[in-house]
């Protein structure tokens, strides 16, 4: 392990002011800051992320996770009384007809077994099958196309706000095309299709994973010993041409860049279970799973050689994947400097890419 990193809970703290938490996105996606960590030569600079082209290396391959957030929070009422009622969706569950999900519910302790809730004046209805496990059944199957007509998007609860229209169009990314995730991939909301178009013209090729994203990434770890940690569990899967194209580029050396932890996560968890001599190992059929790991200080490293992100929550695991990713001292001292020239944070924030 590297002797710089530590595993005590303690050094993945710091105190942020509350006002760069960014409540709003910028108009402009492309016009965030961006600072560039770079290892080899242990610096820091600064740009905007509409320049990120000039930091990838000659024929890159970028990664982007495709996930789109669905509009997974409904405000309703109780079907007898008059109480309000707010259901986020966590997971469509496997079994069924597509009517049960499970979710968190507030105020769950009012709540009794079989009670309903209604939505839109009644046309869409939860029953509570399951308390223990936050078990609902809608009266419909369609229950995506309701969402899309009763839902809010689920803004991270830093973000001090109700959501907005706005909200609907910038915390989603620009390439999001497979519904599921209930939090942002946000490392990517920095895209424009222009952006994206540069970076193909300049030789660069991208390439998609799925993870869908679920409200446990907001969860803060609690043990001291940080290896004692478990992570959440969470979907992921890639085409199989996306698989080629990444194995291409790895074995012939291009550089692969991860856009976001996510994308990261991915890539990681692929190259642990399917990788022979440090080369990736094709396979058969489309790559897909569930990945629950967890990366920190002292983690080798063997897919992603480029990582672009956000500025992330004090003691998260993506806050450690990233002090993996770019060495402890370089990063606390990137966080520091973030913080003094007040950049802004989180979901809405600015980015920085490790090279």
């Amino acid at each position: 392990m590297d002797p710089e990193n530590t595993l005590q809970l303690s050094q993945f703290d710091f105190d942020l002011p509350q006002e760069l938490v960014a409540q709003y996105p910028l108009k402009k996606r492309d016009q965030a800051r961006l600072m560039v960590i770079d290892r080899q030569k242990q610096a820091i600079s600064r740009d905007i992320f509409a320049n990120i082209e000039k930091y990838l290396p000659p024929g890159s391959c970028v990664v982007l996770n495709d996930s789109k957030v669905i509009p997974a929070r409904l405000l309703g009422r109780r079907e007898k009384t008059p109480g309000k009622v707010e259901i986020f969706l966590l997971k469509k569950l496997a079994h069924g007809d597509g009517r049960f999900y499970e979710t968190l519910i507030r105020p769950l302790n009012r709540l009794k077994l079989n009670e309903k809730i209604q939505f839109n004046g009644g046309s869409l209805t939860a029953e509570l099958i399951d308390i223990h496990k936050r078990i609902v059944r809608f009266n419909r199957k369609d229950v995506a196309a309701q969402l899309k007509k009763h839902g809010h998007m689920p803004l991270p609860p830093y973000i001090k706000r109700p959501d907005e229209p706005l909200d609907h169009k910038y915390y989603q990314t620009v390439y999001a095309r497979k519904p599921g995730s209930v939090a942002s991939p946000t490392a990517g909301l920095h895209f424009t299709p222009a952006l994206l178009n540069q970076l193909r013209k300049k030789g660069h090729t991208i390439e998609t994973v799925t993870l869908h994203v679920n409200y446990a990434t907001f969860r803060i770890v609690e043990a001291e010993d940080i290896t004692r940690h478990r992570m959440h569990t969470e979907e992921y899967a890639l085409t199989q041409k996306s698989f080629q194209a990444i194995t291409a580029a790895k074995t012939k050396g291009s550089k692969i860049v991860a856009v976001g932890t996510t994308s990261c996560r991915v890539l990681e968890t692929i190259v642990d279970r399917n990788v022979r001599a440090q080369n990736f190992v094709p396979l058969r059929g489309t790559p897909w799973g569930y990945t629950d790991i967890f990366i920190y200080p002292g983690y080798a490293f063997r897919a992603v050689d480029i990582l672009i992100t956000n500025f992330h929550l004090p003691r998260s695991t993506l806050l450690m994947l990233v002090y993996a990713f770019g060495g402890t001292k370089l990063m606390k001292e990137a966080y520091a400097q973030a913080i003094r020239e007040k950049y802004r944070f989180y979901s809405y924030g600015d980015a920085m890419i490790i090279i």
